[in-house]
């Protein structure tokens, strides 16, 4: 038995989410309070009780999210008496959630982590003025046959793949009018859907290079050491142990594709066996039975969830 762990990224956030750890596990709690100190906002507040919108907005979204799996991370290794890096082969996370992974994987502290994605999200969101980049999912059409629809669709403007997810669900990002272009031409090309995403900047796409600059500044100056596990970095979808590198790769996936699909389908490869989604959401346990179906595929977002993880695998893992 081979275990990886996997990190949600943005879209998954919920109001309410990781509020039965808060409430269960005082070093989930410990978790919330260290973020809301470290951000000076009771952003456990607005993860509990707040409004949708407000959470949504990337800021926020990113440490609210880190904090949640770091919650369930923390209560998990309580329970076990071990440290997580300890239980799997090597962690992963989808864009945010690379930040989770380090963070879990001991490569950062918490509180640098949550000022880091503070840092990220605030800047993704000034990079480019609202209005003026865009994203789309393009739905069943092979990733080269997007390629080409990007390229075409561009026209002199940037658009780009951004996350390659899966096996026919690829998103394109850039200039809204690039975007624009590409939606109708995609269906016209034989896309079973094609549609806009909502959000509030063109991630992952050239147009976000202020944010990497500003997080190149910020991880320059973050203390950091060598994972306790690798991790196997979004854009190249290959497993780093060093710490400088990490950094490096955290800087280029601003502007660089999520390699998701390349990730998952190279699980087998290493010969994992489960892999477990830890945090709000789902998105990627299912992304998991898309692209490698051989390998177990679950999620640990409930008190439940961990029990179940602890009486099935913890347990054995452990011993």
């Amino acid at each position: 038995m081979k275990l990886a762990f996997t990190f949600p990224g943005q879209g998954s956030q919920t109001v309410g989410m990781g509020k039965d750890f808060y409430d269960n596990f005082a070093v989930s709690k410990q978790v919330f309070e260290e973020v809301d100190n470290t951000l000076n906002q009771k952003l456990s507040t607005l993860i509990f009780e707040g409004d949708q919108d407000k959470l949504t907005l990337t800021e926020n979204t990113q440490p609210a999210l880190m904090a949640v799996s770091m919650a369930i991370i923390r209560a998990l290794e309580n329970e076990l008496g071990v440290k997580a890096a300890s239980l799997t082969a090597f962690m992963a996370g989808h864009s945010l959630g690379e930040y989770t992974a380090n963070c879990a994987a001991g490569t950062f502290s918490l509180a640098d982590t949550a000022r880091l994605l503070r840092i990220r999200g605030s800047a993704m969101q000034k990079a480019v003025p609202v209005g003026q980049g865009a994203m789309a999912a393009i739905l069943n059409m092979p990733i080269e046959a997007v390629e080409i629809l990007a390229s075409d669709a561009a026209q002199g403007q940037v658009c780009v793949i951004a996350n390659d997810n899966s096996e026919g669900q690829v998103v394109i990002s850039g200039h809204t009018k690039a975007i624009d272009r590409a939606i109708p031409l995609a269906l016209e090309r034989g896309a079973k859907h094609a549609l806009s995403l909502p959000v509030s900047a063109p991630f992952h796409s050239p147009l976000m290079e202020p944010a990497a600059a500003a997080m190149a500044e910020a991880l320059d100056l973050v203390n950091s050491q060598s994972p306790l596990c690798p991790i196997l970095t979004n854009v190249t979808a290959s497993l780093v142990y060093d710490d400088e590198i990490l950094k490096r790769f955290l800087v280029d996936q601003v502007t660089g594709r999520v390699r998701w699909r390349e990730s998952m389908t190279g699980l087998p490869l290493h010969d994992i066996t489960h892999c477990i989604e830890i945090g709000a959401g789902k998105v990627l346990t299912g992304l998991v039975k898309k692209s490698a179906p051989s390998v177990e595929a679950s999620t640990i977002n409930t008190i439940d969830d961990m029990k179940n993880f602890i009486d099935t695998l913890g347990t054995k893992l452990v011993a």
